[in-house]
């Protein structure tokens, strides 16, 4: 690895003040006309959660780390992965890597991602490969189909469209499987690339449903993909979905597909794998034969590869904010070097790849009252990624209550994806579709005990704060409202949750208490509360915010962290 080129190109990059910025962006080829390197590359994007049209996304303020995996890549926001990777503040990369000044550099360059500006760009860098005699792949890691106005409205068919129409090669899955098996095995069937899975496989008989990998001749070169769908599919969602399927990690066989690709004739063997940065970290020191993991699931973005024994790891950001660009050299038996290249999605600033912008303004027509009507505005910053708190899981929570006030907690999931509202901002139903865009959105009221209340806390922090990254089979924290505590993230298993309050009281293991979630089976464990017929929560948010007309939420924490220095983000504006 040349990381002194590659510091160099990031702080050019980087330095670009806003005013600069401008400058360079009436000419977009002084910053993405990039020089050839190396016999491959691969334009990589993760995690777009079927975001179509340009929005906002700040990275989270607090990542809270199981104290032995603190200070790694993962585990890194504001000044510290600023300072992890050599990046100025108020800087272009800056904006996509860190919280700080967010809403300031939100309004100097623009919103980031939509499928428009991200299809030009990738054409724009295929082209550029390709015209310099080199070969170009596009790969998607999953999380793409599903958790938005559009892909609610056409069950998932716009993406694919757009897969199609921008040529990617291959993908892997996770919440692609909420649209339920039938639908995405119908949908698969229209995917011009390849659909690569070392590890969906017939539940009773073990037999793999889908390719492992693919091998693709780079000149005097054989490349290997390897596809790894999100193993704990069944854990995260209602089993209904994929009756029938397993998706276990299973090292064995993934260790087989690689030593077989390789026994195929391939020189290098890449991963494209959903399983998440920490994971696939760990998978990188025990499955033999891996050169690269491009890794998604947790949202996480590298601007330089991690080493991780011979394995070398780049994650790939989130909600189409950039796309990645690896390119390779290779040799006979592996990689001999690679570049990495973070392109900013700066929508504003790309050229326009117009067939793509009138397909997409074809789909959106019959629906577009119903996405783009303004329900309400915000005075403050509405955030979702965090791992404990953010306000628009607290708006969430304050409007179930304002609906149904006798509800004393409130339960929010804590998925990775949701876009952020600007102060001053209109909140539309679009908005409210990529924070709420389930499949199964239904709002159910139903009695816990205060036992299980704690039960339930437990286990989610046994979940996210094990210091073991093949028992991490989540997000991040539920949020709730009506419940306040303490949360110590290195005490042992069961008692990781002190202080427990609901509404201001000490909380009664034996009494029953008036519980809403949604976009979870949290309900299964309660009694369902008589006569309550269940609601998609964003109708129910959308009503109360056409009632109020304006939303002022103050970042107000209810769980205080032990041991960590927990921040908030500024959200005035």
């Amino acid at each position: 690895m040349n990381r002194r080129e590659l510091l160099f190109l990031l702080s050019a990059l980087a330095g670009l003040s806003p005013r600069a910025l401008a400058q360079v962006l009436e000419d977009p080829k002084r910053l993405y006309d990039l020089s050839p390197y190396g016999e491959a590359t691969l334009l990589y994007f993760s995690d777009l959660h079927a975001q179509a049209f340009p929005h906002y996304f700040m990275e989270p303020p607090n990542l809270i780390a199981p104290k032995p995996l603190m200070g790694r890549p993962g585990y890194l926001t504001g000044e510290a992965i600023l300072r992890y990777y050599g990046v100025p503040r108020k800087t272009p990369l800056a904006y996509l890597l860190s919280y700080l000044d967010f809403v300031e550099l939100a309004r100097a360059f623009g919103p980031i991602g939509g499928l428009g500006p991200l299809a030009a760009l990738i054409r724009q860098q295929k082209a550029q490969v390709e015209a310099e005699g080199g070969k170009a792949l596009v790969l998607d890691g999953g999380d793409t189909w599903t958790n938005s106005g559009l892909s609610l409205l056409t069950q998932g068919r716009a993406i694919l469209d757009w897969q199609n129409l921008v040529g990617v090669d291959h993908m892997v899955s996770h919440w692609e499987w909420t649209l339920g098996r039938e639908r995405v095995e119908e949908l698969l069937k229209g995917f011009k690339g390849e659909f690569l899975s070392y590890n969906i496989v017939d539940e009773l008989f073990g037999d793999p449903l889908f390719p492992a990998y693919r091998l693709h001749q780079v000149g005097p070169y054989t490349l290997a993909v390897v596809g790894a769908s999100y193993p704990y599919v069944k854990v995260s969602h209602p089993e209904e979905f994929t009756e029938g399927l397993s998706f276990a990690l299973d090292e064995k066989r993934l260790q087989e597909a690689v030593r077989s690709a390789r026994a195929e004739g391939a020189d290098a063997v890449v991963l494209l794998s959903h399983n998440g940065l920490q994971l696939d970290a760990a998978l990188a020191e025990r499955v033999e034969g891996i050169d690269l993991i491009l890794s998604g699931h947790t949202h996480d973005l590298t601007p330089l590869p991690w080493r991780v024994g011979k394995t070398w790891i780049v994650a790939g950001s989130a909600a189409g904010k950039a796309l990645i660009r690896v390119d390779l050299r290779l040799r006979k038996g592996g990689i001999a070097n690679l570049r990495v290249r973070v392109l900013p999605v700066l929508a504003q600033h790309l050229p326009k790849a117009e067939d793509v912008e009138a397909f997409l303004e074809a789909q959106v027509a019959p629906h577009r009252n119903h996405l783009f009507e303004s329900l309400a505005v915000t005075e403050t910053l509405l955030y979702k990624r965090d791992t404990l708190y953010s306000t628009f899981d607290q708006l969430v929570g304050e409007a179930v209550r304002a609906v149904y006030p006798e509800v004393e907690v409130v339960f929010s999931p804590a998925v990775r994806w949701g876009t952020t509202v600007l102060p001053g901002q209109a909140i539309t139903r679009d908005h409210l579709y990529a924070y709420l865009g389930f499949t199964y959105p239904e709002l159910y009221l139903f009695y816990l005990r205060g036992e299980q209340i704690r039960n339930v806390l437990e286990d989610i922090a046994s979940n996210v704060f094990t210091p073991d990254p093949f028992y991490q089979q989540g997000g991040d924290v539920s949020r709730t409202v009506g419940l306040r505590y303490a949360l110590d993230p290195d005490a042992p298993t069961g008692r990781r949750i002190l202080d427990l309050e609901v509404n201001g009281k000490p909380l009664d293991p034996n009494r029953r208490y008036l519980v809403a979630s949604y976009g979870g089976r949290l309900q299964r464990v309660g009694e369902a509360k008589p006569g309550h017929e269940p609601r998609p929560i964003y109708e129910v948010l959308a009503d109360y915010l056409k009632s109020v007309g304006r939303v002022r939420v103050l970042p107000e924490p209810n769980v205080k962290v032990l041991g960590r220095n927990y921040r908030l983000p500024e959200v005035m504006g």
